[in-house]
């Protein structure tokens, strides 16, 4: 049954596929007009060019890794890592960038498209938008699996290494997925929000003209922005969350298999092949996706529903026989794990949508806010977006808790922290259609932007306003579950880190009680890095947002006949002011990530890092979630005003509504989404540089 193996590569292969024959349904359809190709040509020159500049930085990054691994790996004699760490380190961080760019090529294809689909119905917006978004999630798990197959076949059948040495070498290509992840979130996200922000406080509020006005010199940088950090961006991160998931449980099955004393190949099979499996679901969902021509914004909802649901659905089916016939009925526990992270995946969704969807109360009171000003909007954002940590919460935990003793843990430690780390597969076994749902607003808001631009009928603004706000909607779900996720593989990425010092050292005892000093400062350091990287991310934004204002205020006063049309603004500068700042001020948080987990375990010793590792997961996870469903409210309480409600465009209530939705801006699409990285790069980090904090730690 360890042939079972072949579903990965054969499931990268259906994937890429898949992504091939949707990306040629998006650039079959119809661009639109001359004025439509010419603004979609903008925003595709302005992000390739910050993705040429991004990928330059990265490129000296990686380099420079290589080296110092390389350094550790020839100098130890393969002790400290082994000798295919470096090569692993390259080909995550390759593929990761990978993802984002080949989504990002795929998103500023379809923009145009999807506008003048929206001129026909909402439904051929909704195909078109959909298929883009598909192409980024069906690339994102081709190339993880195509990767995960390469070194795993490499690695067994060209080195002839066990599972053990096989998972140990893969776990660092997770680092150099994280790490291309973490650059390309924060990035992106310092981009696109500078400019969003900038845009809406100046255009909106100030100058009263409506959103994407082509007067307003930031709207293409707001529009090239949607592509590099909520696409190329989330197509990075999601690949880093899907990899690391899959190697975290395959490395926790290679422990729980010692203990037991059955094949380690087994129990590294299975998380495999499920995403492999997971790919037939997803594209069987996706094809499932699709609506009536006149359809409403609720049957769009529920067609994207009915994708994830029927992939979801499929893959429980799929899970039991891959289980039963790989371990036996004695391990059918391991099927409801599975089960587990699949069921937390759905609630997680769900109480995402409950919180930022205007369709649900705390969305529409938040939006009646607006009617005593900004101040109360910007309050009511903040404590919707606390409450709404505590059903997330209780739902991985209560996933933890039934995968542990589900799994056997009661009696094998071992056996259930493998199920919990295999909860995690199950949750993001459906990836593909998931992050299909999610990648697909980016697309509707930049047809929005150019619906807005080219001056076509008021009904297509309509349309492309309605699929905007259910992506904003499906967007936070996609981080739902990307934050959900990496709460599981953290946890499991932890205790692979444990069992990584003990096998490099037999001989030390970790001592992980709370009363131990070095174990408690490793908590409270841990605890406080989620806050600092947050800190520096929503600065960068707000300091990049503040070059963005001056200059479209400076345009506005010194281009004559900008404002009634007769003369072209300068978006290249306010694309040129946004790239600058966010290279700029993604480094430094980058470094951080890196630099954390190294000092703390020089400092402070492997019982510090566990310490700072547990800390920095338990804030990191409910400050993610309440950022990322706060900045969602936010969003959509303003477009629930932009539909009629309290005012509608233009009102005072209205503007309030805009500053709430620029607060959270930097929320949901900058700090939230790249704490859940953080928190998984720390842990593989730790993981890595171990044999090196063995050498020389003080305490």
């Amino acid at each position: 049954m360890e042939k079972l193996i072949a579903l990965t590569p054969i499931g990268a292969v259906l994937a890429i596929a898949f992504a091939v024959f949707m990306a040629m349904r998006v650039l079959k359809a119809e661009e639109g007009n001359s004025k439509m190709i010419a603004i979609s040509k903008k925003i595709r020159q302005g992000a390739n060019a910050y993705l040429r500049r991004q990928y330059t930085i990265v490129f000296v990054f990686f380099a420079l890794m290589f080296v110092v691994l390389c350094a550790l790996a020839f100098g130890s004699g393969g002790k400290i890592i082994t000798y295919f760490v470096p090569f692993a380190f390259v080909t995550g961080g390759f593929f990761s960038g990978s993802s984002g760019f080949v989504g990002m090529k795929i998103a500023t294809a379809a923009n145009a498209r999807t506008a003048h689909g929206a001129s026909v119905s909402l439904n051929s917006g909704l195909r078109i938008a959909f298929s883009a978004g598909s192409v980024m999630g069906f690339t994102v798990v081709g190339l993880g699996l195509f990767d995960l197959s390469v070194w795993y076949f490499l690695l067994k059948y060209g080195f002839h290494l066990d599972a053990a040495a096989i998972t140990s070498a893969m776990l660092t290509f997770g680092m150099g997925a994280s790490s291309m992840a973490l650059f390309a979130r924060v990035g992106g996200g310092i981009f696109t929000k500078a400019a969003d922000v900038g845009a809406d406080l100046v255009g909106k509020v100030e100058a009263g003209i409506p959103e994407d006005d082509p007067r307003n010199p930031a709207v293409i940088a707001d529009n090239v922005g949607d592509n590099v950090g909520d696409v190329a961006g989330m197509g990075a991160d999601l690949y880093e969350s899907y990899v690391g998931s899959i190697i975290s449980a395959s490395a926790l099955g290679v422990v729980a298999a010692q203990k037991l004393g059955i094949a380690g190949d087994t129990v590294v099979t299975i998380p495999m092949a499920l995403a492999g499996i997971g790919v037939i679901a997803s594209i069987i969902g996706s094809l499932l996706v699709r609506t009536k021509e006149n359809a409403s914004q609720k049957s769009l909802l529920g067609a994207l529903r009915r994708g994830t649901n029927v992939s979801a659905l499929l893959i429980a089916l799929a899970a039991f026989p891959l289980v039963y016939f790989m371990l036996g009925k004695e391990y059918l526990g391991f099927y409801g794990a599975i089960l587990s992270g699949l069921g937390a995946g759905v609630a997680i969704g769900f109480f995402t949508e409950y919180y930022t969807s205007d369709t649900y109360k705390p969305t529409r009171d938040l939006a009646s806010a607006t009617q005593t000003g900004s101040a109360t909007v910007v309050i009511g954002g903040i404590s919707l977006g606390m409450l709404s940590t505590v059903a997330p919460t209780l739902v991985i935990a209560a996933s933890v808790l039934v995968s542990y003793f589900l799994s056997g843990g009661a009696e094998t430690p071992a056996l259930g922290l493998y199920g919990i780390a295999i909860s995690a597969v199950g949750m993001l076994s459906t990836l593909g259609i998931t992050l299909a749902t999610d990648a697909y607003g980016p697309v509707a808001d930049n047809a929005g932007g150019i619906a807005e631009m080219a001056g076509l009928p008021k009904e297509v603004r309509e349309r492309t306003d309605a699929l905007d706000a259910l992506g904003n909607t499906t967007a936070a779900t996609g981080k739902g579950f990307a934050i959900g996720s990496a709460a599981l593989t953290a946890l499991a990425l932890i205790v692979a880190y444990v069992d990584r010092i003990s096998e490099l050292d037999p001989n030390f005892q970790l001592d992980l009680r709370l009363t131990n000093p070095a174990v408690l400062i490793g908590l409270l350091a841990g605890g406080m890095l989620p806050f600092l990287f947050a800190a520096l991310t929503m600065k960068a934004v707000g300091r990049a947002a503040q070059s963005i204002v001056f200059e479209v205020r400076r345009q506005f006063k010194q281009i004559a006949g900008i404002m009634e049309g007769k003369a072209e603004a300068d978006s290249a500068a306010c694309v040129d002011i946004c790239a600058r700042s966010s290279l700029k001020e993604m480094i430094l948080p980058s470094i951080i990530a890196f630099a954390a987990p190294i000092a703390a375990g020089i400092i402070l010793g492997p019982n510090g890092v566990v310490g700072l590792l547990a800390g920095a997961l338990v804030a990191g996870f409910l400050l993610a979630v309440m950022m990322a469903n706060a900045g969602g409210a936010w969003d959509n309480a303003k477009k629930h005003v932009e539909s009629g409600q309290f005012g509608g465009k233009g009102s005072e209530n209205h503007k309030a509504a805009v500053v709430g939705d620029t607060v959270g801006d930097p929320f949901k699409d900058t700090s939230g989404p790249s704490i859940n990285i953080l928190i998984k790069l720390l842990s593989m980090v730790s993981i890595v540089f171990a044999g090196v904090v063995l050498l020389l730690h003080i305490i």
